[in-house]
């Protein structure tokens, strides 16, 4: 396992870090999945710093809040070059000779991370620079942040910046604007609300990177300048900022403040500034602090960076999952560092706000350098005659008529068929928590999809051995044998799983399962009314709609018609036990001994039992493995009765 973990720390330092990867991906996943397996089958010999503990998996009912061991302040504000100069005159009234390190202000979370005896321990926010919270175990799933440094140094605490990477940043909006969800404004928003998930696998998912920039704590021997100290941190293997520099006087600090800013719309992570440090840890005691700031750094400020043009068209982009996306298309305009011609109008009530009309002179940035946005709409420019934007009422895709849920402002089509959603639609239906289809991974669909093989879900049990030899190299008769057993066996699913498949809005894996536990089949679903479905354990009022909303459109029924013609199961294949653990509400947490997670809770709906995510008074037992955490903890103090497996099982068994 020592072994093991050594391997993936090294194999991920050449891809993440220095960008010369020696293996493939596959090769590293099944590394990966073999310390896994290994600390499943001996959970006592798991390392606390284990590669496998950044893909996340403990979920926290609150953050501890921890007083820090230096305190965490702020810097002061410059906001032109000749404020800097005022700043620049007092240092040197102080100390003459001064030389500066100038390096950039990130614009992310701020934290504390602390070492003892090279091994990582705990991280915690600023927080209000003296507490902070403790989010270790989100920290853990940043991958440039080493868990185990290259020389054991006693106790070491550094300050570092959070940040999420812009491409990051782009793709997971839009995939929250696909899916009809608030929008983060800016990296830094997006980078704080995911470091303080409760559930570090969300945490994980958010793709989070990391920047150190000083040390707090030390109980070694340090360098004499700041400079040496960043270059002992990269020593350890810490990612230090590329673009930091030594500069002997005011004029070298100004252009370098001024190179950071050019190259500002093309860095992979954003920043809103530069910061302008006294490198000689001498000179920064002798200049000392002022009662919030230190007298020898600042913070250099950049403008918000701001276009005008004006909107000649508004389009309509229909989403992968449904959603209507308005965009602008507008008058070329350089911003950031680029050319803009189109910015998302996100939704309805987006348009609405800011009155965007065809026609309209509007000021626009790039939110997080990086997406173009409308900030305002310039009405003293505004031409005569212009109208108010108003959403179509059928897709502009298929045709089929759209729906706007109350209290949501994504407009939606929710036509299973329809040719905007196809791709992303069937790459959910063949995954493995849904219909399970292997060898059918995302670039097979694309490829299907590409050569017209396939137009709906449906056409996945239409495919022959002749259709997938047809689309030439890679595709031989193992690949096409291998591809249509796992279709045929694919129709045994089961309800549940082709509830979860069809990704109906509001209806998850879980869902599926309390309503497949309800329903005997399909037939019996589509006869049910919105009382019979709120009748179900966790559908509520939405969920309720969003399925009859699917059920009873007349492409939905033409789908289940063909897939069940097609031989597609749909009756519910969950096995009812009995109802031993009727009424009752059970957590598991921890790592059990020889259940996964989801074979324990399986159990428990087999044998009427409910379970759940977190611990209430409501509980009626937590089931407690090894690393239990805080839900073990909450039960104890609420007096909920623990059980070990064993005891669990022989629960069901009395």
């Amino acid at each position: 396992m020592r072994e093991l973990e050594a391997l993936l720390e090294y194999h991920s330092r050449l891809y993440y870090e220095l960008d010369t990867p020696e293996i493939e991906d596959a090769e590293y996943d099944k590394l990966f999945r073999e310390l896994q397996d290994l600390e499943a089958a001996h959970p006592d010999l798991a390392s606390p710093t284990s590669p496998t503990k950044r893909v996340g998996g403990r979920v926290a009912e609150k953050f501890e809040k921890v007083r820090h061991q230096g305190r965490m302040g702020s810097l002061s504000d410059v906001f032109s070059e000749e404020e800097f100069l005022a700043f620049d005159d007092r240092v040197r009234e102080v100390t003459p000779n001064a030389v500066y390190c100038v390096e950039c202000k990130f614009d992310g979370l701020s934290v504390a991370l602390e070492y003892r005896d090279g091994k990582f321990v705990r991280g915690l926010t600023r927080g209000d620079g003296e507490y902070g919270e403790d989010v270790t175990d989100n920290l853990m799933t940043i991958r440039s942040l080493p868990l185990t440094l290259k020389e054991a140094v006693p106790h070491l605490i550094v300050r570092g910046e959070v940040y999420m990477p812009k491409e990051v940043f782009a793709s997971l909006n839009r995939a929250r604007e696909e899916n009809g969800e608030k929008l983060f404004a800016n990296p830094r928003n997006a980078a704080a609300g995911s470091l303080r998930q409760l559930d570090s696998r969300l945490c994980a998912k958010r793709k989070l990177d990391l920047f150190v920039y000083n040390i707090q704590l030390c109980e070694t021997p340090l360098p004499d300048t700041h400079f040496a100290s960043l270059e002992w941190l990269r020593s350890l293997g810490f990612p230090i900022s590329p673009l930091n520099k030594l500069c002997g006087n005011a004029e070298e600090a100004v252009r370098q403040i001024r190179e950071i800013g050019a190259l500002r719309g093309t860095l992979p992570f954003d920043i809103d500034g530069a910061v302008i440090k006294v490198d000689d840890i001498a000179m920064r005691e002798e200049l000392g602090e002022t009662a919030s700031v230190p007298r020898w750094a600042a913070a250099y400020k950049y403008p918000p960076q701001r276009g005008e043009t004006v909107v000649r068209e508004i389009r309509i982009q229909v989403g992968r999952t449904g959603v209507l996306t308005p965009r602008a298309s507008m008058d070329p305009v350089a911003v950031a560092g680029s050319t803009v011609s189109f910015a998302t109008l996100h939704n309805a009530d987006f348009i609405a706000e800011k009155d965007v009309r065809v026609g309209d002179t509007v000021v626009i940035h790039k939110a997080g350098d990086i997406i173009p946005e409308i900030l305002t709409v310039v009405k003293e420019k505004r031409p005569e005659n212009t109208v108010p934007f108003a959403m179509p009422t059928h897709c502009p895709s298929c045709g089929e008529p759209v729906y706007r849920e109350n209290g949501e402002a994504a407009t939606r089509c929710i036509n299973p068929d329809c040719p905007a959603q196809l791709e992303r639609r069937i790459i959910h239906f063949v995954s493995r928590d849904a219909m399970g289809i292997d060898f059918l991974g995302e670039s097979n669909v694309r490829t299907m999809v590409g050569a017209g093989l396939l137009a709906g879900v449906a056409d996945l049990y239409d495919l022959t051995e002749e259709k997938i030899l047809s689309l030439g190299s890679g595709y031989g008769e193992k690949s096409a044998s291998n591809i249509l057993s796992a279709i045929e066996k694919s129709k045994e699913a089961g309800l549940a799983r082709l509830l979860f498949a069809l990704g109906i809005r509001h209806i998850g894996e879980k869902a599926g399962q309390l309503l497949a536990a309800k329903f005997p089949n399909m037939e019996a679903l589509l006869e049910a009314d919105k009382e019979d479905l709120l009748a179900v354990e966790e559908i509520g009022e939405e969920s309720a709609q969003s399925l009859l909303d699917f059920l009873k459109s007349p492409h939905t029924k033409q789908l289940m018609a063909r897939l069940q013609e097609k031989g597609v199961s749909m009756d519910s294949k969950q096995e009812r036990k009995g109802d031993k653990l009727a009424g009752m509400t059970i957590v598991c947490t921890g790592t059990l001994p020889t259940l996964k997670r989801n074979e324990a809770e399986a159990l428990i709906r087999a044998h009427g039992g409910n379970p759940a995510s977190s611990v209430s008074k409501k509980t009626s037992y937590v089931v407690a493995g090894e690393a239990a955490g805080s839900k073990l903890t909450k039960a104890q103090s609420l007096g909920v009765p623990v059980l070990t497996e064993e005891e669990f099982l022989k629960l069901l068994e009395s």
